[in-house]
């Protein structure tokens, strides 16, 4: 009996993945939860496991293809699900009807998101696209194919759909707005030029980044802050750390810790905006920005406002960790509240972040450079200085409670007692 088999939730607020890899092939045997495809997010990487055990039959999504949540990837053929045999009379009677052009153009209008996307974004009348798929079924490659052979200019031109089947199509066309990373006209390279394929996770993270532009009204705002403190009580422990602890005690879990307790005064930066109400979180669960030389990730902190420093900078070291090793969870990647980004670890002195979907705030903490600062009894001193940057949600925050957050930061860091203990 053949069984769909479709593309899961990789994570939260996760809506598309992307094949990097199939595991399978047509006519391989696979037991239930064996992975059968690789498959790359803006947040995670990640093995889809087989739903079923049985015998791949078809592989309907082709690798390096971006597939909707929910989408049809793959149909199998499930052990033990077979029909019992009937008597050859009843068979008769039983048997199936021929296939009919009919079936075949029902099949074929079981159009998935992304191929609606596609099509939308190129003036594409899917009635003019043959499928390659079961039952005529269009897919994704079948659309690419057509806009190739020139499809999408004709459709454009000579596109007469009638009102009753706009009203069909507007009825399986998925709701709310469409983002798209192409551009308006095909840039053409030049002799030297290098082209960089987009696919994988910077196709989805090019995706999520529009969305955040798209959906948020932005706002930006910065605070310069004198971290001398901290530098002095970085300084007397780091050696005696990494000897307990076998690794680095760097700047993040103090930033972090300051973060977190201005969370815990201005709550409502701990929010999320969700159409008809803003959503006020109770758990401080911090995103962290993590980078490798392909991508960005962002592992959470769970509960970080229940930890010390100790425990920050070790969770702080195992994620950044896993991102490195690809070893990272979906499971890890789920739950922020609010996400703070270590710019500052490339040199960067002042940065615009775009807001981690659906959160409502993201803070850059900048390089600390050293620079001369005029005291309050009027004399000049070396200080270690850093900006803090700040990108809002508009709907969620306003002025006022983003600027009383960060004086409230500001203030935490600058009066930091260089002789405590971590």
């Amino acid at each position: 009996m053949a069984k769909e088999i479709h593309m899961p939730q990789l994570g939260e607020s996760v809506t598309e993945g992307t094949i990097s890899k199939w595991l399978v092939a047509p006519g391989d045997s696979v037991k239930k939860y064996d992975p059968i495809a690789e498959v790359m997010t803006d947040k995670v990487n990640a093995e889809v496991p087989s739903s079923y055990t049985g015998t791949v039959q078809e592989l309907v999504a082709s690798e390096d293809e971006t597939v909707q949540v929910g989408d049809l990837i793959c149909y199998m053929e499930v052990e033990g699900e077979a029909e019992e045999e009937a008597p050859v009379e009843e068979k008769a009677a039983q048997a199936p009807a021929p296939e009919t052009d009919e079936a075949d153009s029902g099949m074929k209008k079981r159009y998935s998101p992304a191929v609606l996307k596609l099509a939308q974004e190129n003036g594409i009348n899917l009635d003019h696209v043959n499928g390659s798929g079961r039952g005529g079924r269009i897919t994704r490659k079948d659309v690419e194919s057509y806009i190739a052979s020139g499809g999408a200019e004709v459709a454009e031109k000579t596109s007469t759909t009638p009102a009753s089947q706009a009203a069909e199509e507007a009825l399986v066309a998925p709701a709310g707005p469409t983002y798209s990373t192409k551009p308006a006209e095909a840039v053409q390279s030049e002799a030297g030029d290098v082209e960089i394929p987009v696919s994988g996770v910077r196709k989805a993270i090019a995706d999520n980044m529009l969305k955040s532009k798209h959906e948020i009204p932005h706002a930006w705002t910065m605070i310069e802050v004198d971290v001398t403190n901290l530098v002095k009580l970085r300084e007397k422990h780091k050696e005696a750390f990494k000897a307990r602890n076998g690794y680095s005690l760097t700047f993040m879990p103090f930033f972090i810790e300051a973060v977190v307790q201005g969370l815990k005064k201005y709550p409502r930066l701990n929010s999320t905006w969700a159409g008809d109400k803003i959503i006020q979180k109770q758990a401080v669960n911090m995103s962290m920005a993590a980078a490798t030389e392909e991508a960005l990730y962002v592992p959470v902190i769970k509960h970080a406002d229940e930890q010390n420093i100790q425990g920050l900078a070790r969770q702080v070291q195992e994620l950044a960790g896993k991102v490195r090793n690809g070893t990272l969870a979906s499971s890890e990647m789920q739950g922020g509240t609010f996400t703070i980004n270590n710019t500052g670890s490339f040199g960067s002195v002042q940065s615009m972040p775009i807001i981690n979907h659906p959160q409502a705030a993201i803070l850059s903490v900048e390089s600390i450079v050293k620079r001369p600062v005029i005291m309050q009894d009027d004399m000049i001193a070396v200080r270690h200085m850093v900006n803090l940057c700040l990108s809002l949600d508009h709907r969620v925050l306003d002025g006022l409670v983003a600027g009383q957050f960060l004086q409230y930061v500001k203030d935490y860091l600058e009066n930091i007692d260089p002789e405590r203990s971590i």
